[in-house]
């Protein structure tokens, strides 16, 4: 069987998580991108077709002139709806594309959630070139978050204050990304959580979540996610209700809310498992087959009723983070320890040498460390000990 895996840049969740997974199935991959040389250096036994994977009509005509398909599959944020599109045209197990766009558009989903009756936060929408100017005369509540309307990562995500501040906001991220629309919203406030799910056309699993600490206003930069295995059952209910509201039902999602006197309201929903190696660790925290579960779901397969799940374990994920500009000249190499009946493993995702900006994203993210066992106490320590000991150094 053949599925043809569509990607932009090489990431984690590909190389160490649905490659090997499609490997231990017996999968034929083809992998379609628009950058095929970077993905040759990190797997190069994989068939690599370059395509402009961004427009579904040409993902349609590489694979009609390729191979025929089983599965149609991506994980990246930027692909669900091109990927969506391409796997109905060839009668293959899909997402729903109008799902995916939806979500993908934040401006849309606000619009959705509230035409629904799901939920209604106060936006309003900046398109590509507009004055910012043209706010002034709205009733802006403050303070209000801006961003880019089909950003990810926490990219040019900023709380503003005030309508001046506002303005010079927009200006700012306009002069980066003069093609991107802007979102202004209402700031939910409430402690930030992700609710992970996997469902079939059938079948819906949740599989846990994240409780997430975010860097101090006014960015928003994941700082550190301690897991949780249970939400309480209200506040699941009412996040799977929102999402069966903007349709999201099929394959991974990985759902960003907030919770604020027992209301649980989305922040932005992205439909595709969990990245930055919380999907690496989710696999090995739940003791099952994450990735091939997902696959298989393309692949038309249904999931099993019980997916027998581990539920004593703690878990939690730490990402140190540039706070200046310059070369990395000293950080610590990758490492697996034991720490009592913690296990560590940290990988760097920068090299020393490399120059950066700072980006006020997770782009300044270093490096990443992973600590599970059975007790939350004792990872939270081993944790805390293990960073404690290392240095980061930045040369501007």
């Amino acid at each position: 069987m053949r599925i043809y895996l569509l990607a932009l840049n090489p990431t984690d969740s590909v190389t160490q998580g649905f490659l090997p997974a499609a490997s231990r199935l017996g999968l034929d991959v083809t992998l379609l991108t628009d950058q095929p040389e970077a993905h040759r250096r990190s797997h190069p036994d994989t068939e690599i077709l370059e395509c402009d994977v961004r427009d579904f009509r040409a993902v349609i005509t590489r694979i009609s002139t390729h191979h025929a398909p089983d599965a149609v599959f991506s994980n990246s944020d930027h692909l669900q709806t091109q990927t969506a599109l391409a796997a109905d045209y060839f009668g293959l197990p899909a997402k729903s594309w109008q799902a995916a766009l939806r979500v993908k558009d934040k401006a849309q989903m606000r619009r959705h959630l509230a035409a629904t009756g799901a939920d209604t936060v106060w936006s309003t929408e900046l398109a590509a070139g507009q004055d910012p100017a043209d706010l002034a005369g709205l009733e802006v509540p403050y303070p209000c978050v801006v961003k880019p309307r089909e950003g990810v990562a926490s990219e040019d995500v900023v709380l503003v204050d005030g309508p001046q501040d506002l303005v010079l906001c927009c200006k700012e991220i306009q002069a980066r990304r003069p093609q991107a629309a802007l979102v202004v919203e209402e700031y939910l406030t409430g402690e930030l959580y992700t609710l992970e799910t996997l469902g079939d056309r059938r079948t819906r699993h949740v599989l846990g979540g994240f409780h997430t600490r975010v860097s101090p206003p006014p960015y928003f930069i994941e700082e550190a996610l301690t897991f949780v295995p249970d939400h309480p059952e209200e506040i699941v209910a009412q996040v799977l209700a929102q999402l069966d509201a903007l349709g999201v039902r099929f394959g991974a999602c990985h759902t960003e809310f907030v919770v604020h006197q027992g209301r649980a309201r989305i922040i932005e929903v992205n439909y595709r498992a969990v990245g930055d190696q919380c999907d690496l660790l989710l696999a090995q925290l739940l003791d099952i087959p994450l990735f091939e579960h997902i696959l298989r779901t393309h692949l038309g397969d249904p999931l099993p009723v019980r997916l027998g799940m581990r539920t004593d374990r703690a878990a939690r994920l730490d990402y140190p983070c540039a706070d200046s500009a310059g070369t990395l000249t000293a950080a610590p190499a990758a490492a697996e320890l034991v720490v009592g009946a913690v296990r560590l493993t940290y990988r760097p995702l920068r090299e020393v040498g490399e120059r950066h900006e700072l980006y006020h994203t997770n782009r300044d993210f270093l490096g990443v460390l992973r600590a599970t066992g059975t007790d939350q106490q004792a990872v939270d320590r081993a944790a805390a000990g293990f960073l404690a000991a290392q240095r980061w150094e930045i040369a501007s």
